[in-house]
Order: C-alpha cells, then structure tokens, then sequence
C-alpha cells in the first residue's frame, strides 16, 4: 500500500474517533446542565403536547389569578394562551371578601399580560339587601366593561349560601338579579354561571369522585343532611329561568353546566337554550370517565357550544414553580385526552384519547371562546 494513501486512512480515523470524542462529552454535559427553577424540567412527551396545545393559540376560559410573575408571564407567551381571569365576592376566604382590590389588581394584570389575560367581573352578592343593590352593581359592572372587562360572573353562594330578609335561599331568578342581566345582555357581554355543585356535595360520601377532595378541603359546601338546604335540582332550575327569561343573553355555564355526570342532560339543555354553552372547567375528569365513544359523540355534535376551561388559579402565596408545573401539566393532560389516542393514566386508571378532529379541536380551545364571550 502506498505510504500516502496508509497515511490518509490512520489520520482519517483519528479525525472520526476525536469527533465521536467530543460528541460522547457534549451530551454528557447537556444531560447535567442544571434546570432553571422557573421551567422545570417536562416529560418528553409532555413538552410534545403543550407545543401541539401552544400550535392552536389556545383559550383558557376559566381561571382565577391573583398575581403575577415574569415567569408566569413567559409561561403564557410559550403558550400562546390567553385566559380569562374571572373574580368571585366569597366571604370563606380573606382575599376574595372584598370586590374592589380585587378588580384594582386584576385590571393592573390584565394591563402587564400584554394581551394574554382578560377580566371577567362580577358583582357583590352579599349586598342584595340593600335599597340600591342592583343601581349599584349595574354602575360598578358597567365601569368594569368600560375598562376592558368581557364577561360577569354569578356564583354558587347564589343558591347555596346567601339568604334574603326573610331567611330564604336566593335563587339566580330572583328578580333582584334581574336588572343586572338586561344590562349585561345589552352590553352584548356575556354571563358566566356557576350554580349548584357537583352531585356528590349532596352526599353520600364518595372518594372515588373527583370532586370528593374539594369537600374535604372546603367542607361548607358540603350541604348533605343539611335542613331545608335546596335541592340541585331547585337551584339549577332557577337558573334555566334565568335562560328563558333573557334570550338575549349569553350565558356559559361553567363546569360542565354543573350536570357533569349527565351528558344527555346537557344536551338537552343546549338543544333546548341556544342562548346557552358550557365549559369544561374542573370536570375534564368526569369527562373521563364516561364511555369514551359517548363523550366523542358529544362534543362533535356540540361542537360549538364547548369551551375549554381548567378553573386553574394562582393565589397570593402560591409557590411559583409548583403552579407552573400544576399548570403546565393539566394543559397537557387535556390535549392528549381530547386531541390524540393516546393511552392516558389519570388517578391510577388507563383510558383513551378521543381523537377528536382538527376543526372540532379549534373550536373547543379556541374559537368557542371568543364567539361566546366577544372581547376575547
């Protein structure tokens, strides 16, 4: 063999056993660069799903935000989500009694997203007995809009906790109320509805229900074998009034109309209320658990009518890298559940991704959103 071409081989193969070299440590070091705090490290196959989830510039329809953080922000940038920020008047927890700080602070939140949240208002329920209850509510709700805000909330202590003069329940027909929805509706704004719980709140006990933890946490909402307590069915009804009686007025009920174990109650009433969509907010999981080809059925058919929401919050003391995880986490549960086949393990059980079709997809996390609650 020439002294040349001998030459050539030996110093080739030195050249491929360095680069194999570098490579070996290149990946090494890769592999134990540190992870910043802000973005903890995902799964493969999450980040997988959230660029899929990012891809349709998804909607969040229901959270509850109490601050913000440059990584929170570039959490929502990543995405390219956009969430509504709804406010609840509650008087069980010290940062939710009073209205006022928390419209000045989700205002001032909406004005840093850079156009990745929205405000939904709402009104103090607590002072319905005043002589100028709605007058006041109206003027509060219309300065609301005024600075931006799409929608208004009504909560379950309509129902379930506040009480009128004479000791009664008050219902969401209450003719109180009733003012305050002809002004929504003639803002063209839309009302987001949150009445009754989950069928389990009025017992029997059931750990195996995937609200039943809630009530550990929050036993006031719990209201078995509570004297003279309404029924869901009561309080729901008096909700469908509230749907009969405003046909101008968009309404969302949340969390699955509150008739989460009951598709083909939903669907009734979306056949019967064309003024009148859900979202999925905190009951994906009962979605889950019912026959899957059912609930593919349904949300084709009522394709238009369902819009994504998580009910996902980051309160005042929250630890920022566990919400981000939490966040990022349900995010991509709820795109594989409702975008691929994948064999999912949700609380211990296997179950299937619906599959659902493209078009059906941008409706429900996106499109849904913003012909149901125009501002979006």
């Amino acid at each position: 063999m020439p002294r040349s071409e001998s030459h050539l081989r030996v110093v080739g193969f030195i050249t491929i056993a360095q680069l194999i070299l570098c490579l070996c440590i290149a990946l090494s070091s890769t592999a134990q660069a540190p992870t910043s705090a802000s973005a903890p490290a995902k799964p493969a196959d999450e980040e997988v799903a959230l660029r899929a989830f990012a891809a349709i510039h998804p909607i969040d329809v229901h959270v509850h935000v109490f601050k913000t953080d440059p990584a929170f922000q570039k959490m929502l940038e990543r995405l390219s989500l956009k969430v509504l920020n709804i406010l609840v008047v509650d008087d069980t927890l010290a940062y939710r009694k009073h209205l006022q700080p928390q419209i000045d602070d989700a205002l001032a939140l909406v004005r840093s997203s850079h156009g990745h949240i929205a405000l939904c208002t709402t009104f103090d329920p607590y002072k319905v007995d005043s002589a100028s209850f709605a007058a006041d509510a109206i003027k509060q709700i219309d300065r609301d809009f005024a600075q931006g805000a799409v929608a208004v909330k009504i909560w379950k202590n309509i129902g379930m906790e506040i009480k009128n003069a004479a000791g009664q329940y008050m219902m969401a027909d209450d003719p109180k109320f009733e003012p305050i929805y002809k002004d929504i509706a003639n803002h063209g704004k839309t009302l987001m509805s949150h009445q009754a719980e989950p069928d389990v709140a009025w017992g029997p006990p059931d750990a195996s229900d995937p609200s039943w933890s809630y009530y550990q946490e929050n036993p006031q909402w719990y209201v078995a074998n509570q004297p003279g307590f309404p029924s869901k069915q009561r309080i729901l009804e008096a909700r469908d009034h509230v749907l009969a009686n405003n046909p101008k007025l968009r309404m969302v009920g949340v969390h699955l109309g509150s008739m989460e174990r009951d598709l083909d109650n939903i669907a009734s009433h979306l056949d019967k209320y064309p003024n009148f969509a859900i979202d999925t907010a905190a009951r994906m999981e009962y979605l889950m658990l019912m026959p899957p080809e059912k609930v593919r059925t349904f949300l084709i058919k009522y394709q238009d009518r369902v819009l994504y929401g998580t009910d996902l919050d980051l309160a005042p003391d929250a630890n920022l890298p566990d919400v981000l995880k939490d966040w990022q986490s349900t995010y991509a549960r709820d795109w594989k559940f409702l975008a691929t086949g994948e064999t999912l393990n949700v609380e211990g059980k296997q179950l299937h991704g619906l599959n659902l079709p493209q078009p059906v997809l941008q409706k429900i996390f996106r499109s849904n959103a913003i012909r149901w609650i125009p501002g979006l």
